[in-house]
């Protein structure tokens, strides 16, 4: 598979509806926020899993497409899995360090990149105490998504009409066990995206992350939340991917250019009003995507630049 030759900078619009979609653990799982700005926050790593679950789904977990950082897997034997098809000789001392014969090294790198679909396309520290594969640099990075404007998160009390125990049951008049949840009413969220075409490379330094990969990518984007269905996260949907494509490898253009070409405004009844500007801030909150227009400046995009509307 021919690898990616060209730079791409995108924008992920996505949203939820009264719904947890990042809850922070430190926090009893309240929804991640900007404590300046009551924005919510998505973590990286937050929209990297469910990349990840997508394309276990789609897959099969098979060779090429198979997950490094999988639920509850041990990363250790995924990289003595390497070092069995590179040097199945090595004693458990040799493979605790990254081999100083460089072509080995580089060998090592290699089998786990055609492997495994998000080393090559995230990268990863492969360094265990039992097994050393090195570290790649991936080609494609996430920003955190960050709800466009602030979110109110509220604390829902729940109810569960079931005894854990049947000690419990017999024990209390009442088995009902009360416990709480927290959603995010509204919120739009927007996320940047980065595609390296000289870290995806089949040479030195690349991780081989190819053509069929980026549609991967852009398929798990496009799809990934209908997947993803669960009671504390309610209504998930992805609302917009708009990429921007460069012809060369370096790029054509800087990103937070192209990134600033692509505004949201607020709506309400026919009138368009700039977020954080005073119309804005006198009206309602926003309880759909309806509320929201984007907009996206296509006019004297820099040469060597292409705009594709995804979603």
């Amino acid at each position: 598979m021919s690898a990616v030759e060209n730079r791409y900078d995108f924008v992920y619009l996505f949203d939820v509806t009264n719904g947890n979609p990042n809850g922070d653990p430190d926090a009893g799982n309240l929804p991640r926020l900007d404590p300046q700005t009551n924005q919510g926050l998505v973590t990286d790593v937050c929209l990297k899993r469910k990349v990840r679950n997508f394309v276990t789904l789609a897959k099969g977990g098979e060779p090429p497409y198979e997950i490094y950082v999988a639920e509850r897997a041990v990363l250790e034997r995924q990289q003595r899995r390497a070092w069995d098809a590179v040097d199945s000789d090595a004693s458990d001392d040799d493979r605790k360090k990254l081999p100083k014969d460089e072509a080995k090294a580089r060998k090592l790198t290699r089998w786990m990149c055609d492997n495994f679909f998000d080393v090559r396309t995230f990268g990863a520290v492969m360094s265990t105490t039992g097994a050393n594969c090195g570290q790649v640099r991936g080609p494609l990075q996430f920003s955190f998504g960050r709800s466009v404007e602030p979110i109110v998160p509220l604390e829902v009390s729940i109810t569960r009409m079931a005894a854990t125990t049947q000690k419990d049951a017999d024990s209390k008049g009442d088995i009902r066990t009360m416990g709480r949840k927290y959603i995010v009413p509204y919120g739009l969220y927007r996320a940047h995206g980065f595609v390296s075409a000289c870290l995806a490379g089949n040479g030195a330094g690349g991780t081989g992350f190819s053509e069929a990969d980026l549609e991967l990518v852009w398929a798990a984007l496009e799809q990934m939340f209908d997947h993803d269905r669960s009671a504390a996260r309610g209504e998930m949907t992805a609302r917009r991917l708009i990429v921007f494509r460069h012809e060369s490898a370096l790029g054509n253009a800087p990103a937070h250019k192209l990134f600033g070409r692509v505004s949201v405004a607020r709506v309400h009844e026919g009138n368009e009003a700039p977020l954080g500007s005073p119309a804005s801030r006198n009206l309602p909150p926003a309880r759909s995507y309806d509320d929201y227009s984007v907009q996206v400046d296509t006019e004297d995009l820099p040469d060597g630049v292409t705009l594709i509307d995804r979603i």
